[in-house]
């Protein structure tokens, strides 16, 4: 056999064989607890890039492709999408959320356990979750960046990715945009519904209801960070430090602000909204809900966040 050939056989094999005694387990962590100027696909004979960059990641430095061309996002998928990143690989949860269907025809769907599949890619640049226990053996696939999740706010984790992908003036921006637009748009709602005003954010996944604090992504970020809403006491006390809590529908309304944001999905069970409980909330008498799919909230990316924006704008001001 030709030596430069068995050497790279003789390396994919043994990670394989390890990927088989990894972890099969997938984890979203924009979606932890209870609870484009490119295509975003690559085609499989892409080239990729040549020119290396170190970039400083949680983990210690990292040589990265200049330019990626096959990433495989393992997290923050979206907002590698934002900055018009080639992904050829994603995590279940983005494959799964309505905002970004169009945007990934092609990209294979993958965990931190399918090592087999990560290599079949081709990846130039892998970014996972920094609690991975496979951390090393996708290193040994490709450049591999680990993030933790919560570690940076979401808006100094958009310019991060954007300094991975050589693009961090134009996440810039989007924050700088991003943050006066929302800012402006809260101040009016301010003054529509009142300075002192409460919103709550709740949650129902069939078997138990949640409130969230203002980083749970559901547009916590956008209402409680960027618009300066007001969030209840009795929430602030018991949701703010965790980012969620888990009530029971009888306590509702004791953690219902003035005006409610439910975050809810079709295909859940929502008979609760029928209830007695539900109807007597003094927010849901004066129709102060407004409601949001819970499969396109879950991240706190510039997509989900834009389309939030305009669903509260409307929402609270119409």
């Amino acid at each position: 056999m030709n030596k430069k050939l068995f050497l790279p056989i003789v390396f994919m094999l043994s990670v394989i064989l390890l990927g088989a005694c990894g972890n099969n387990a997938s984890k979203h962590p924009s979606n932890a607890g209870p609870i484009a100027s490119e295509p975003a696909s690559a085609a499989a004979g892409s080239a990729a890039s040549t020119e290396k960059v170190t970039y400083q990641s949680e983990l210690g430095p990292v040589d990265v492709p200049a330019n990626p061309r096959r990433i495989v996002a393992l997290t923050n998928a979206p907002n590698v999408l934002s900055l018009g990143g080639t992904l050829v690989g994603v995590d279940e949860w983005t494959e799964k959320n309505p905002l970004f269907t169009g945007k990934l025809k092609g990209v294979e769907v993958v965990s931190d356990g399918n090592l087999e599949k990560i290599i079949e890619l081709n990846p130039d640049l892998i970014i996972a979750d920094a609690s991975s226990k496979n951390i090393k053996k996708l290193e040994q696939i490709a450049p591999t960046v680990a993030y933790t999740w919560g570690k940076r706010d979401y808006l100094a984790q958009q310019i991060e990715i954007g300094k991975l992908l050589s693009k961090e003036q134009e996440a810039k921006a989007w924050v700088d945009d991003f943050s006066k637009r929302a800012k402006a748009i809260g101040e009016e709602i301010k003054k529509k519904i009142g300075e002192n005003a409460t919103v709550s954010v709740f949650e129902t996944d069939s078997k138990n209801f949640y409130v969230f604090g203002n980083a749970w992504a559901r547009g916590t970020e956008l209402l409680y960070q960027a618009m300066g809403l007001n969030m209840p006491e009795k929430v602030k006390a018991d949701a703010l430090g965790p980012g969620y809590y888990t009530l029971s529908p009888e306590v509702l309304g004791d953690y219902a602000g003035d005006y409610i944001v439910l975050s809810k999905s079709a295909a859940g069970d929502n008979s609760f909204m029928q209830t007695k409980t539900w109807k007597n909330i003094p927010a849901v008498k004066n129709k102060h809900v407004i409601e949001i799919d819970t499969e396109a909230s879950s991240y706190s990316d510039p997509t989900t966040l834009e389309h939030l924006l305009d669903i509260f704008k409307e929402g609270f001001l119409k």
